[in-house]
C-alpha cells in the first residue's frame, strides 16, 4: 500500500532567526515524532505507553483522513490485538497462477482506516501528546538534545527525534546512487455490472492475462489483479506490478485494469474512490549512525519482496519504543549513544540480514517474465503455509528463512532455478550484505 510522500528539505539551519538556548528540563520533550500517518501514530502510541513525554509535528491536521487502504493478514492483526479494527475480513483467500485458483487458507483483512487512526489518536490524546503543525526545514544537534527548525521560524526541542514522515523522509539519510524499484498500482472502489470476484472472496494475485495479446505479454512487464468483495455490491479492484525500475506508469495500469474487466464482460458502473499507489520496494537501509531515528517507510521498513508494511509497524513499534525508553533512562548516554541504541533496537543484525536476503530475492523476481513469475509463485505457495506466510510477513527466523528458500530452489522448475542462478550486475553485492549488512 502506498505511503504519503513528504517533501525533503535542505538540512541547513536558517540564519534569519537564532536557535534558542537549550530548554530547561521541564520544557524538553523526550521524543519529537515527525509525521501523522500510520507509522508516526504507531510509534507515538508505543512511546507514550512507555511513559515518555512526547511531542509530534505534522504538516497537516493529524486527524485528516488517510487516503490509502491498508491490508494485513488476519493473524497479524489478531496478534496485535487490533482484529476488531478490520472493516473487512475474508476467509476465502486465493491467487491465480494458472487455470485453477490456489487457496491460501489464511484470513486477510482490510483495516477500517478511520477506526485505526482514531484508536491511536485517542491513546495520544490521553497521554497527552502535544501536536505542532508546520514544515521542518532544518535540525541542529546538541550533546543531549536536538532542535528542529520550522518554516515559520519556530523551534522544537527533544532529547531524540523520530522521523516517521514516509519513504521520502524529512531528515533520515540513506545511501544514494542505487536503483530504486517501485511498486505501482491503480485501483477502483465502486460498483460493477457483474462481480469481479466471487462473493466474500479476496484475491491476492491474479496473473491471468488473456486480455493482453501474445505480443504484449511477451514484450511488456507483467501485472496482476488484487481484488476483494467489500459487500453490498461494492468491490475493490486494483491492477498492480510487483516492482520495477522504473515502475509501470499509472495510465498503463488503468488501461490494463479496464481491459481485464472488459475481457470478462464487466463494466464500471460507479467509482467511489480511485487509488494511485507508488512506493519504493528495495530501499537500502538508512545510515544507522545518524542522530535522527527513522520508523516506517523512512526507515526502509517496507518488505522488499512483498511490499507489506503495516504488520511490521505493529510488531516493531514496541521494540523500538523499548529501546528508546531504555536509552533515555541511562544518564550516561549522550544523544549520539541514545540514537545508536534506538537504531539497534529497530534494525538488529538478524533483521538487517533478512532485509538483505529479501532485496536479493526482489532483484531476481524483477527480471522474470510472466511465465516464470507464475511458475515461481506456484512453487512458493506450495511450501508449508507457515513458511510462505512467514516469508511474506518477515516473521521467519533467518535460519528457517534460508532453509525455506533452499527448499523452494530444490522443488522449483528449471525455468525458475535458472533465473535464480543467473548473475547479472547487483546480485552478488546484495547477497554479500547477508553476511555483512
Amino acid at each position: 500500500m502506498a505511503r504519503p510522500r513528504s517533501e525533503a528539505p535542505a538540512l541547513t539551519t536558517p540564519t534569519a532567526r537564532p536557535v534558542p538556548a537549550p530548554p530547561g528540563p521541564g520544557e524538553l520533550a523526550d521524543v519529537l515524532v515527525i509525521g501523522s500517518g500510520p507509522a508516526a501514530l504507531a510509534i507515538a502510541a508505543a512511546l507514550v505507553e512507555r511513559g515518555l513525554r512526547l511531542e509530534a509535528l505534522a504538516l497537516d491536521d493529524p486527524a485528516a483522513p488517510w487516503p490509502n487502504t491498508y491490508g494485513i493478514w488476519g493473524p497479524e492483526a489478531d496478534r496485535a490485538g487490533l482484529g476488531h479494527l478490520l472493516a473487512h475480513r475474508w476467509s476465502d483467500t486465493v491467487s491465480w497462477f494458472g487455470p485453477e485458483p490456489t487457496s491460501h487458507g489464511i484470513d486477510y483483512g482490510l483495516f477500517d482506516k478511520r477506526g485505526l487512526q482514531q484508536h491511536w489518536l485517542e491513546l495520544l490524546a490521553a497521554a497527552p501528546v502535544v501536536w505542532h503543525r508546520g514544515r521542518a526545514v532544518a535540525i541542529e544537534h546538541h550533546p543531549a538534545h536536538s532542535v528542529v527548525s520550522l518554516a515559520g521560524g519556530d523551534h522544537l526541542a527533544a532529547r531524540l527525534v523520530v522521523d516517521a514522515s514516509g519513504h521520502d523522509p524529512v531528515f533520515v539519510q540513506r545511501p544514494e546512487g542505487e536503483p530504486i524499484a517501485g511498486q505501482a498500482a491503480y485501483g477502483i472502489v465502486g460498483r460493477f455490472s457483474a462481480a469481479p470476484v466471487d462473493p466474500d472472496q479476496f484475491v491476492l494475485m491474479d496473473f491471468r492475462a488473456d486480455h493482453l495479446s501474445a505480443a504484449e505479454r511477451q514484450a511488456e512487464p507483467p501485472s496482476f489483479l488484487y481484488a476483494m468483495d467489500l459487500g453490498e455490491g461494492r468491490f475493490f479492484v486494483e491492477e498492480t506490478s510487483l516492482a520495477l525500475a522504473p515502475p509501470l506508469p499509472n495510465p498503463l495500469l488503468r488501461e490494463r485494469l479496464l481491459r481485464r474487466l472488459a475481457h470478462a464482460g464487466i463494466t464500471v458502473e460507479a467509482i467511489e474512490h480511485e487509488e494511485f499507489c507508488l512506493f519504493p520496494m528495495n530501499l537500502p537501509l538508512p545510515d544507522l549512525e545518524q542522530r535522527v531515528v527513522g520508523f516506517g517507510g523512512a526507515a526502509s521498513m517496507v518488505h522488499p519482496a512483498s511490499g507489506y508494511l503495516v504488520g511490521s509497524l505493529l510488531r516493531r513499534a514496541p521494540d523500538l519504543a523499548a529501546a528508546i525508553a531504555a536509552a533515555l533512562s541511562d544518564p550516561a548516554l549522550d544523544g549520539e549513544a541514545v540514537a545508536r541504541q534506538a537504531w539497534e533496537g529497530l534494525w538488529p543484525l538478524e533483521l538487517r540480514r533478512r532485509h538483505a536476503l529479501f532485496r536479493f530475492g526482489l532483484e531476481k523476481l524483477m527480471r522474470y517474465p510472466e511465465d516464470q513469475l507464475r511458475a515461481f509463485f506456484t512453487t512458493f505457495f506450495a511450501m508449508p503455509r507457515e513458511e510462505w506466510s512467514g516469508f511474506l510477513t518477515n516473521t521467519l527466523p533467518l535460519p528457517r528463512l534460508v532453509g525455506s528458500m533452499v527448499r523452494l530452489f530444490a522443488t522449483a522448475p528449471w525455468s525458475v532455478r535458472s533465473g535464480l542462478i543467473e548473475q547479472r550486475g547487483r546480485e552478488l553485492g546484495l547477497l554479500a550484505r547477508l553476511l555483512a549488512p
